[in-house]
């Protein structure tokens, strides 16, 4: 069959929507089985990845989520032509093509509104230009430089801690929250602080204590006399970047007012719906000894933080280092904005196109599932577990500089993500069996999609 043919065959339209072919150290070296290519995936925002046709599988319908498919660059169109007579499977991926001004007008109109842009534009198939590949390339590569930049200056704050800050720079370019709970003296405040120091936006301070009221956080409506009207003054909330420190020595009453601007991102006071800032983090610490004068953070607000973290103590040469420079009191001060908020706005619109296979999807379900079935706990992982670890593995792997997940991006995060989510049953605290105990057993008990090399 001749190369026009086949291409009569397959139609003249197609549409983008897939993430670029990745070359050099970035190379990926694995795809998952049915022999879906990870590098030629789609973005998890736009398309769905494509996979390996079946030989039941007729010409004319090689076409998936509205893009027509081509045999893949690895085989030429006669050895393609060979391989559908004989019954043998070929790998199908999208056909390169551009995009006109008026899709680039409508990325950019997107991308001023907080949403991925979405490359959808019919063209023809003849059009042999090249495609928007690489543009993403280029977004992942920026995105690893910047997330590199931000964690390197934050660890000249918090030395020895080099993973406490990733998943903390992760949970803030996912958009969520960061729950930082150890012992007195082990740098939680010093990361918080660090971490707001190194974007060049809003920060408050809020120290929870056991007389603090629900209004000292978000605000109080009151009588303007000079105007005779009610006017709303906002609390220390409304600002980008909320540092909560010691949050469980608040009172119930006043953590269930972050309820509510931790999940949708507005405050309504008085029935008054006010927006917060965009974007919006809040990073609480907590010290789980010291139970005095303390108050157990709900579940519900415990599902709405992201991450859980613990810090650790700092090794013997950190410690010996920290006590030369025993003179200064603030370490955050010795470093300088490197990120602004519109930053932290365009890296989470290119987390959010990383691509996450299906068997991916299916293998964090089947863990949220396992901790639900699970007897030894009393309540497992809602489904706010899975998207959390949903968001935290794209951007984990494009600090890597990759444009897709792999199975050990989501093992990596499953024991910061989970466990503040779980709840044992009385027998299981009884046994002094802990979560992260639980959390080993079930990651060596459900199946991972297994990867295959590539066939040359």
């Amino acid at each position: 069959m001749s190369s026009n043919s086949l291409r009569t065959r397959l139609g003249s339209v197609i549409r983008l929507g897939t993430a670029p072919r990745h070359e050099g150290a970035h190379a990926p070296s694995a795809r998952l089985p049915d022999e879906t290519v990870l590098s030629n995936a789609a973005p998890a925002n736009t398309a769905q990845p494509d996979a390996m046709l079946s030989d039941e599988t007729a010409p004319s319908d090689r076409t998936m989520s509205g893009r027509t498919m081509l045999p893949s660059k690895t085989a030429s169109v006669n050895e393609t032509d060979d391989d559908m007579a004989s019954g043998k499977n070929v790998a199908w991926e999208p056909l390169a093509a551009p995009h006109s001004e008026q899709r680039q007008a409508q990325q950019r109109q997107a991308r001023d509104v907080g949403k991925p842009s979405l490359i959808g534009a019919p063209i023809r198939l003849e059009d042999d230009s090249p495609c928007n590949v690489e543009g993403f390339n280029a977004d992942i590569a920026r995105f690893e430089q910047r997330f590199t930049t931000l964690t390197r200056t934050v660890s000249r704050v918090l030395a020895g801690k080099a993973m406490a800050v990733r998943l903390c720079a992760t949970a803030l370019l996912a958009g969520g929250h960061i729950l930082l709970e150890d012992n007195p003296g082990t740098g939680k405040t010093q990361l918080a602080r660090a971490l707001a120091q190194a974007i060049h936006t809003t920060c408050h301070r809020i120290q929870f204590t056991a007389d603090l009221l629900p209004s000292d956080v978000i605000g109080v409506t009151y009588y303007e006399r000079k105007t005779g009207s009610f006017a709303f003054r906002k609390g220390p909330v409304f600002a980008s970047i909320v540092l909560a420190d010691e949050i469980n020595r608040a009172s119930p009453k006043t953590q269930s007012a972050l309820l509510e601007v931790m999940e949708e991102r507005q405050i309504t006071v008085d029935g008054t719906a006010h927006q917060a800032p965009d974007p919006f983090i809040v990073i609480a610490t907590q010290n789980p000894s010291d139970h005095l004068g303390t108050y157990m953070l709900p579940q519900a607000e415990m599902d709405r933080f992201l991450i859980r973290a613990s810090l650790g103590y700092p090794g013997h040469d950190v410690s010996v280092e920290l006590l030369r420079q025993s003179h200064i009191r603030d370490r955050s001060q010795l470093i300088s904005p490197v990120l602004t908020g519109s930053d932290i706005l365009e890296l989470r619109n290119v987390a959010q196109q990383v691509h996450v296979d299906d068997r991916i999807l299916a293998y964090i379900m089947r863990l949220i599932e396992a901790t639900r079935q699970d007897e030894r706990l009393a309540i497992g992982s809602s489904l706010r577990g899975g998207l959390a670890l949903t968001l935290c593995a794209q951007v984990w792997a494009a600090s890597q500089g990759r444009a897709y997940v792999i199975p050990d991006d989501v093992r990596e995060l499953v024991p910061f993500v989970l466990p503040h989510r779980l709840t044992p049953t009385p027998e299981t605290s009884f046994a002094a069996i802990g979560i992260e105990q639980i959390i080993e057993e079930i990651l060596d008990q459900v199946p991972v999609p297994a990867l295959t090399t590539p066939t040359p």
